[in-house]
């Protein structure tokens, strides 16, 4: 997929040959890390570094593998996969958080990131290696997986059938390191690649040139052309798709005091800002964004003059980045999504967790419980039913 790639030189790629010991197997599609039960979806269509980055865009995904699944061949190599001999395809596994968003949410992010048409390769890269699969990890994710395509027939968005193969699974095994978070660490060979790819002028042309900015589920795009999904629930728990605006739309939105907090890492003055002392039942989503960061059953008074929580709602909503700019490191928060920059983190809150997220009022807008449901958050009104009991 990647041999073409060295177009002006800068964009060699040297690929090394290590790689992980151990397969991620089983049938199972549960998977406990601490005290949340996370569930696993495997995929492939076409190059993974693509369908990492396009799946680990996904509100609700906890993590995204490259990988290869669907071979005999323990322990594969890149080289040996790409080869097109072992019965490899180049896949994903992806970690999600089901009280975010469910499997037909994963599938349908992954259907419009792809050419599921294609059984001979993945647009620039030909092969069985590169065809699109779904590998199930239970006769539940088949059934759900079969509706899923049905769903999407039925949207008659593609001149040629759908042509996804759905394989029982049995192991995965993680690529190489170098290929992990290759879009994160190669983003200029990355942008390169996939242009030249083809993909993205694909899916321009299939889900419209304004996906990204304007992006409509498959049951979205069913209900307005007034037909009926076989899905049982909608694609996602949270119907909302967060992203990050333009800059103009940005400035156009926020006070100055709140721009310069989201998008300069500013600090605004503690004991004055809005939210440090507010104890109204609600929770606070990313001013930027929209995504939901802290609830106020989390909130405590912490003395500083700021908003203070003792964790994140979900984990998936956040990054946390070492930040250099006072003489000693520390941890700042950002949301995920909308990329805004929000506080700090520290190891002084109480417990269970011991954290302290200290996050500007400027970075925030609060949704008091009783509008939860009307600005579209009605699935986390059980945050404050089990803080009554």
């Amino acid at each position: 997929m990647k041999k073409w790639i060295t177009a002006a030189g800068i964009f060699a790629v040297a690929l090394p040959v290590w790689v992980f010991s151990n397969p991620m197997s089983g049938s199972s599609a549960d998977e406990t890390q601490g005290k949340k039960l996370y569930k696993v979806a495997t995929l492939a269509g076409g190059c993974f570094w693509c369908t990492e980055s396009d799946l680990e865009k996904l509100p609700g995904v906890i993590d995204v593998v490259s990988g290869y699944s669907g071979g005999a061949l323990e322990n594969p190599t890149y080289k040996q996969v790409s080869a097109g001999t072992t019965g490899h395809i180049e896949a994903i596994q992806v970690t999600y958080d089901p009280s975010v968003v469910n499997y037909e949410g994963v599938l349908d992010q992954f259907w419009r990131h792809i050419d599921p048409t294609d059984a001979k390769g993945s647009f620039v890269d030909r092969g069985p290696h590169y065809r699109p699969a779904i590998f199930y990890h239970s006769k539940e994710q088949l059934e759900k997986a079969q509706k899923s395509i049905k769903d999407l027939e039925l949207t008659q968005l593609f001149d040629k059938p759908i042509d996804t193969e759905l394989i029982p699974f049995e192991k995965f095994w993680p690529a190489e390191d170098y290929h992990q978070d290759y879009y994160k660490k190669n983003p200029l060979r990355y942008k390169f690649y996939r242009y030249n790819s083809g993909r993205d002028q694909y899916l321009d042309t299939i889900w419209g040139a304004d996906r990204t900015t304007n992006p409509m589920t498959i049951a979205d795009i069913l209900k307005k052309q007034g037909k009926q999904s076989s899905l049982e629930s909608s694609p996602s728990r949270s119907s909302q798709q967060y992203t990050k605006p333009s800059d103009a739309v940005i400035k156009s939105k926020l006070t100055p005091l709140q721009y310069k907090v989201t998008q300069e890492e500013g600090t605004e003055r503690p004991f004055t800002n809005e939210y440090w002392d507010n104890k109204e039942p609600g929770i606070y989503v990313d001013i930027v964004s929209g995504e939901p960061l802290f609830s106020s059953t989390d909130k405590y008074k912490s003395g500083t003059g700021w908003p203070s929580f003792s964790q994140p709602i979900n984990s998936a909503f956040i990054v946390e980045e070492t930040d250099y700019k006072l003489i000693y490191p520390r941890t700042e928060v950002r949301s995920k999504f909308g990329d805004s920059h929000l506080g700090h983190v520290f190891e002084d809150g109480p417990q269970p967790t011991g954290l302290r997220y200290c996050i500007n009022s400027a970075s925030l807008r609060f949704i008091p419980k009783a509008e939860l449901a009307k600005e579209g958050y009605g699935q986390y009104s059980n945050l404050f039913e089990t803080a009554s009991r």
